[in-house]
């Protein structure tokens, strides 16, 4: 699938998705809004502040869920090439990942929303034109896959929202001891 191909859906094609990509936008859809509520009415400060004994903070979640879901979404149309090779990671490497747990200077929460907004929408426009949900790919070598093991798009996207809801408890615990703020009760 080249990129014209992902970006060939349009908000009106997500809107009428039906059947088992309907169910997946959905699941997407609600797991990116547990993980964004926390963070509603935050200044930039209370966005990069951690509140927990963790390197964790709000803003770093939602930048770092927005990286895996645009690297899951190009797995799916370019296979391993589009991860990298973790067995290869340089100091560098591990410092760039470490950055996107964290609001760097200059980052602002309305831009690391607008970032994660524009990765869903590709991710949906992708759920909508993928021609097989079950076309698979082989998983990059790393130590937490199984060797030879292959993910189909469709055990992608269902990764993808676990990673989320997974973040959005995370997010949830961070705001809670941030200011008391809870996404439910």
């Amino acid at each position: 699938m080249n990129e014209h191909a992902i970006a060939g859906g349009t908000r009106e094609d997500v809107a009428e998705a039906t059947g088992e990509r309907a169910d997946l936008l959905a699941l997407l859809a609600k797991a990116r809004h547990f993980l964004r509520f926390p963070a509603r009415d935050l200044t930039d400060e209370q966005a990069g502040r951690r509140t927990t004994a963790s390197e964790l903070c709000l803003g770093g979640l939602i930048k770092h869920v927005a990286s895996v879901e645009r690297g899951w979404a190009e797995f799916i149309v370019r296979g391993p090439s589009a991860m990298p090779d973790f067995a290869a990671m340089t100091e560098e490497d591990f410092q760039r990942r470490a950055d996107e747990f964290r609001m760097l200077p200059g980052e602002t929460l309305a831009g690391v929303l607008a970032d994660y907004e524009e990765v869903a929408r590709r991710t949906d426009e992708l759920v909508v034109s993928l021609p097989d949900l079950g076309a698979a790919q082989p998983l990059p070598k790393a130590p937490w896959f199984e060797a030879d093991a292959e993910w189909s798009a469709r055990m992608v996207l269902m990764h993808i929202a676990a990673e989320t809801f997974q973040h959005a408890g995370h997010a949830d615990i961070i705001r809670e001891a941030l200011d008391g703020a809870k996404s439910m009760g």
